[in-house]
């Protein structure tokens, strides 16, 4: 039987001819092949040409498999822009806060008679309020600055969210520093020194006033900020407003020890942070509710 018979040749798809016609164009194109590669090649070996050519380069999905260190680099260098002009924001805010300290103080004193222990009291007191003051004051452009890392990682549901409730969640924000600072504050303060008055001496110290202060203020921000939490779970089909109703003894549960941990010690101050936080979880489930009904209204219409 003859070897070379046109049997025993390897059979060409349509897509391996068109490679063999571009591998015979290569060859007919250099001029620095010698005669004898000049002649037209076997099929057998123009396929075998083909078949190394197509092992050489690499598939779609080993191209995005294999690394692109470049993008990294790049959100790296996009995330430590945004750090960077966060800490100049916060250190610039932090400077105006505790250089004019003695505006702010009688503000967060509230007319309360303090001692200090040592001299160093007033230092971590002047610092800790200034801090404090310096991040809240802050706040709107670390969100800012946050968003422009993140957006173009977010899908368009999510990206829709957050710029549709960014005002509100600040606003939440303001209103939780407001009603701890107008409300938690005072009335837990003034429960606790009338309660150790019967049997104590109270002299208050300036650093653990200002723990009492900030522990009745910032945590009362973060929880007002439970509507948002709710609403985006909703949005992106994690919670619903039928299991918010189901597990609402248990959030009640979760919520009155999570009021206790934030909060001073004592039933009083408790209780004030426990009646919102229901009011909220309340007010979730009725967001999400009308959420879900606009969107069945909207399928509805679109079928």
């Amino acid at each position: 039987m003859d070897p070379y018979s046109k049997k025993n040749h390897k059979m060409l798809s349509p897509l391996d001819k068109e490679e063999q016609e571009e591998v015979e164009k290569e060859t007919e194109e250099n001029p620095d092949v010698d005669e004898k590669s000049k002649e037209p090649a076997t099929e057998q070996e123009q396929a075998d040409k083909i078949e190394t050519k197509r092992e050489e380069e690499p598939t779609e999905d080993e191209e995005n498999a294999a690394p692109q260190p470049t993008k990294v680099m790049d959100h790296l260098r996009d995330l430590r822009k945004q750090l960077v002009k966060s800490a100049v924001v916060f250190l610039l805010f932090f400077i105006v806060t505790l250089s004019t300290i003695n505006y702010w103080f009688p503000y967060l004193t509230r007319g309360h008679k303090l001692i200090i222990l040592s001299p160093m009291d007033v230092i971590s007191f002047y610092t800790a309020i200034a801090a404090a003051l310096a991040l809240g004051l802050s706040i709107p452009f670390l969100t800012h600055f946050i968003w422009d890392f993140v957006k173009p990682g977010l899908n368009e549901k999510e990206t829709k969210f957050f710029s549709l409730y960014s005002p509100i969640i600040f606003i939440l924000f303001v209103i939780g520093l407001a009603f701890g600072y107008f409300v938690l504050n005072p009335l837990s303060y003034s429960f606790l020194v009338k309660l150790g008055a019967i049997n104590f001496d109270v002299m208050i110290s300036a650093r653990e006033y200002a723990r009492f202060l900030l522990l009745t203020t910032l945590p009362i921000g973060l929880m007002f900020e439970l509507p948002i939490v709710a609403l985006f779970l909703s949005s992106i089909g994690i919670l619903n407003s039928t299991t918010m109703k189901k597990v609402r003894k248990w959030s009640y549960i979760s919520i009155a020890v999570i009021s206790a941990l934030i909060t001073p010690p004592d039933f009083m101050s408790q209780l004030i942070v426990l009646v919102p936080m229901v009011g909220l979880y309340e007010m979730s489930i009725y967001l999400v509710t009308r959420i879900e009904k606009k969107k069945q209204v909207n399928e509805w219409a679109s079928s």
